[in-house]
């Protein structure tokens, strides 16, 4: 496994830099990377470090997400929270719907089979989006209104409402008596868990940082911890209730922000430093979990469906962002935003086959398309459009 490790820090450093060196996104050069080493193609790298990979991926995120809760700033958040909570769940639920009904058409699934579809393939790709978002926030990119926060935070949430959905439309499968209205009505709890559990960590983190001398070194692993812990709380209730743990980490990095500025400044620094290393096991790892044998299945019905729900997802981000002072360029920077996806596609696209759906198959399929299209695209488009579409505000603003 250590061999496999080596051959991913090294091949994946060399990657980003050529794909930085064309001028496109390095996420990009790594997650195709992964594709080459991964099972479905050179098969290179070893069989204990796939059977790690989703505690790894996991790890990486929340090392990005508690950098993005480091980078929000109360006022940021206040100015866009309407615009974000919108953004947060109308792109999302049209993609799916919208997905699920013309599933029925295309496909012949019914619209169960429709759903479990349509909520796989609706979740934007936080490890797609967060990186840049944090970069365009740290150098004023698009602060006059604040679009990187705006996108952050929406994106973030995002998961939250297509994951739920998805598991409501798999129990409606199993013969559980699920309510899909009672499972939405219930994803605003699912919220309040999470940030709640975040809350009650930052403030014991806080009074721990405020009571006691501690490295930063340490602090960043007393909260690295604390951040893997809230993982595994939502882990233990799964079976119960739904606990947005991956909000929680955020709102860790935000209430330290908050209430210790200086300190988080220098968190943040040092989470900079370990992104270095957990954005090539990120991505790689992501990459390798795409089957591209199983991409070409899904064939032009397949690319069809992606780009009804793509349609959908833009006519929600349109409506979401509809009355507000965002120009014309910076809405549409908000589409582009919302393309990509890949991070929830490779964890969940084969649960339907385990489970024994008949049309799992074609759903694995159609999600694995969904990442080789759109997470290229969306990446691409972020880099390109990002300078066409927001301006630089100077530091003082």
């Amino acid at each position: 496994m250590t061999t496999s490790l080596a051959m991913m820090l090294v091949l994946g450093m060399t990657a980003n830099a050529l794909f930085v060196k064309m001028r496109l996104p390095g996420l990009l050069g790594m997650l195709l990377l992964g594709v080459l080493l991964g099972p479905y193609a050179l098969d290179w790298l070893d069989a204990d470090m796939l059977r790690l990979s989703g505690d790894l991926r996991l790890l990486a995120l929340i090392v990005i997400l508690l950098r993005a809760g480091l980078g929000i700033k109360r006022e940021a958040l206040n100015r866009v929270g309407m615009t974000a909570l919108k953004l947060s769940c109308i792109p999302g639920l049209c993609e799916g719907f919208t997905i699920a009904f013309a599933a029925v058409y295309l496909l012949g699934f019914s619209f169960i089979e429709g759903g479990i579809l349509g909520f796989i393939v609706a979740a934007v790709s936080p490890a797609v989006v967060v990186p840049p978002m944090l970069y365009f926030i740290d150098n004023h990119i698009g602060a006059k209104n604040n679009v990187p926060t705006l996108i952050l935070a929406g994106a973030s949430v995002d998961d939250v409402f297509a994951i739920t959905l998805f598991s409501a439309f798999l129990g409606l499968y199993g013969g559980q008596h699920a309510s899909i209205a009672f499972q939405i009505a219930g994803i605003p709890f699912s919220i309040v868990l999470g940030v709640g559990l975040g809350l009650v960590a930052s403030i014991v983190l806080v009074r721990l940082f405020t009571a006691f001398h501690i490295r930063s070194t340490k602090k960043v692993m007393i909260i690295l911890g604390v951040a893997i812990f809230l993982t595994a709380v939502e882990q233990a209730f799964k079976a119960n209730v739904e606990i947005a743990s991956l909000l929680g980490v955020m709102t860790i990095g935000f209430i330290l922000l908050e209430k210790m500025p200086e300190v988080a400044e220098k968190l943040a620094g040092k989470f900079n430093r370990i992104w270095l290393f957990a954005e090539i096991l990120l991505f790689v790892l992501v990459g390798a979990q795409v089957n591209i044998h199983v991409a070409l299945d899904a064939g032009l019905t397949g690319l069809l469906l992606i780009g009804i729900g793509l349609t959908a997802r833009s006519a929600g981000v349109i409506l979401s962002t509809a009355g507000t002072d965002l120009s014309r360029k910076e809405r549409f920077f908000c589409i582009v935003s919302y393309l990509p996806k890949a991070t929830v596609q490779a964890a969940i696209g084969a649960i339907p086959l385990s489970m024994g759906v008949p049309s799992g198959d074609v759903i694995l399929a159609i999600a694995v398309l969904s990442i080789l299209i759109t997470a290229p695209i969306g990446a691409i488009g972020i880099e390109y459009f990002s300078k066409r579409c927001l301006d630089r505000e100077p530091e003082s603003a």
